[in-house]
Order: structure tokens, then sequence, then C-alpha cells
């Protein structure tokens, strides 16, 4: 009977959810049977995606963004009692699905209650540092209180100088083994003619994901040129609108994001880690809209742009003149690196 590993990414927009795919399709290719575990749009894009695997609900986080930036980090305060409610009782989850479904193994990316004391459990994160402002030293500190009760830490980045997160993935002194296991993507780079000349990748929580596609389809009429627009918006059925020169879906699965992403001369998007390392991995041209008052994607955004890759701008100061800034900036690039997904696995053979 093949060992079962519970795969748990974080239900936050589709970014955790979409970077776990490789890991999937890895976990099936070295004779392991991955266990689907999360809940809302992340548990949908992974039941379209793996279909014939077992999936099981978590409990949701149910974390919503504040409508101003500003109130951003009050707002993660007020939803706290809740989240960690949601935490204790993923925890209660975890445990009967590792005696009732006789689990191997767990895969927690960024889910904090998803481990067990009786089998190994790997937490991925690309925050070893958590941005929060003026509380980075509080935030990152908690966080790593929390994945230090795991038995390892993958980081989807590589460990040297030329990398990915930045400081977010990158510190000084860490306890727990940690692993550089190399940016993840489910996408290859393929040569195919340019079909759009424009495409907007939306994704992230209410309301603000809402607030930009409102924002962006009204400029969008005055564009020339071809658009896709894909709203990250997971729905029991895809759907597909064009109005003149733009050409709307709701969501796209794996192989038909891949073509389209790579068809697209520059994607408009926002900076989550999942995307940078997507558009990385396809060479692609990019600008970034950073969701207002996420430090990380803020980060990120601004990384990028002072090393003349990516532009960026806030939300608010977007204007379809803004994307005239490409010019002079050269694009993200690939990283020639191997994950080593056998020596990653070996944690779950042992008996």
């Amino acid at each position: 009977m093949k060992k079962r590993i519970l795969v748990a990414p974080l239900n936050w927009g589709l970014g955790h959810a979409t970077r776990c795919v490789p890991i999937i399709k890895a976990l099936i290719l070295h004779g392991f049977e991955p266990v689907l575990a999360s809940d809302g749009v992340a548990l949908t894009l992974l039941k379209k995606e793996f279909p014939d695997l077992i999936s099981v609900e978590l409990p949701s986080y149910n974390v919503t963004y504040a409508k101003n930036g500003k109130h951003f980090k009050l707002k993660l305060l007020k939803d706290s009692p809740k989240l960690l409610k949601a935490i204790k009782a993923e925890k209660k989850t975890t445990k009967l699905l590792v005696e009732s479904m006789e689990i191997s193994g767990i895969i927690s990316d960024n889910r904090l209650g998803v481990r067990s004391k009786k089998v190994p459990s790997v937490f991925i994160t690309h925050q070893l540092n958590v941005l929060s402002g003026s509380t980075t030293w509080l935030s990152t500190k908690m966080h790593q209180k929390i994945i230090n009760k795991f038995n390892a830490c993958w980081v989807p980045d590589t460990a040297g100088d030329i990398n990915l997160s930045g400081k977010l993935g990158h510190v000084k002194h860490f306890e727990i083994p940690t692993t550089y296991i190399g940016p993840l993507s489910r996408f290859t780079k393929k040569d195919i003619p340019i079909k759009y000349d424009l495409m907007v990748l939306l994704s992230g929580p209410e309301p603000q994901r809402g607030m930009l596609e409102q924002k962006l389809l009204m400029d969008l009429k005055y564009y020339n040129g071809q658009v896709v627009f894909v709203k990250g918006v997971m729905e029991a059925e895809q759907t597909l609108v064009v109005y003149d020169h733009v050409t709307i879906y709701n969501f796209m699965t794996s192989a038909l994001l891949e073509k389209t992403i790579n068809e697209s001369a520059l994607i408009v998007s926002r900076s989550g880690y999942t995307t940078v390392m997507d558009l990385a991995k396809l060479n692609k041209k990019a600008f970034f809209i950073p969701t207002p008052g996420q430090f990380e994607q803020e980060y990120l955004a601004e990384r990028l742009n002072a090393m003349r890759l990516v532009p960026t701008c806030s939300q608010d100061e977007f204007s379809l003149n803004k994307l005239e800034n490409i010019i002079g900036y050269a694009g993200l690039k690939a990283f020639d690196f191997e994950v080593n997904f056998k020596a990653l696995f070996s944690l779950f053979e042992s008996e």
C-alpha cells in the first residue's frame, strides 16, 4: 500500500495551492498517495487539478483584507480570535485524519495547525521573516515559534545571494532544519507566438481582489491592444466573455494558464510570491500592483523595482500610462535549479 501524505495549503488567494501542484505531482511520481486538504478556493483549485485524489475540507481561517490598506494590521488583529479558533480546530481535524486515514507524513504550506507528533511534518514557507512594519520583530518571532513545532522547513527559493524572496526567506540564524528547495512553479516556458499584448492575472482575498478587478476593467476599455483578463475567481464552471479587445475568464486551470501566460507579452498582477516564482519560470515582463497594506507584497514589488526587473505602483496610483514604465526593466528570469524531491521525500520513508 502506498504511503499517504497529507498536503495542506493555506486558503489565502490561490498562491499556496498552486505552488503545491508540483509537489503533489512529484509525490505521485515517487510512489506516494497525496491526500489534498484545504478549504475554499484553494481546495476547489486542487480538486480541479487532481480530480482522482482524495480530498478533505479543513476549518476555514476566514481571513479577509481591510478595504483600506492602512487598516490591514488592525483587521488582522481583529480577526485573530477566529484565526486562533480555526487553528485549534484544524489541529483536531489533523489528528483525526492521521489516525483514520493512516497518514504517513504531512506537508503544510502555511497552515499553522496542520502537524502531528506521530508522523513527520513539514512546513513550507518563504517567510522566515514576516514583515509587518514596526511589529516585524514580533510577527517574525511568533511565526518562527510555530515553525519550530514542525520536523522540517522547506523554503521555495535558493539559499545564495541570487534569489527571489530577499530578506523574507533568508535569516542568519534559524534553529529548525531548513532546506532551500528552489523556486516552485507548475509551469514550463514554451516558445509560442504572442497572442495578447497584455494579461491581467488576479488572485487574493476579498475585498481587495474585487476592487482591483473593477478598477482595471474600467481602465482597460481604453487600452490599445489585445487583453486577456483572469479574475482568479474559482467557480464550478469556467466562463469566458469577450468585450471588444478584452477576453475575460473567471479562472483558468494549469494547462490553459501556462499557455496563456506564455503567449502574453506583459503581465499585470499582484506581487504575491507564487506569482513572482511563476513569472520567473516563464521569463516574463510584468507590472506589479501589490495588495494595499500587505507588507510582503509591497516589499517584493519594491525590491524587484529597485533591481530594475519589474516596475510597480500602488493600487490607487495605477493608470494605463504607468505601463509605459516597462521600458528599461529586464523582466523576471528563471533559475537553473532542479528540486531534489527524492531527497526531500526521504523524510517520509522511515518506518
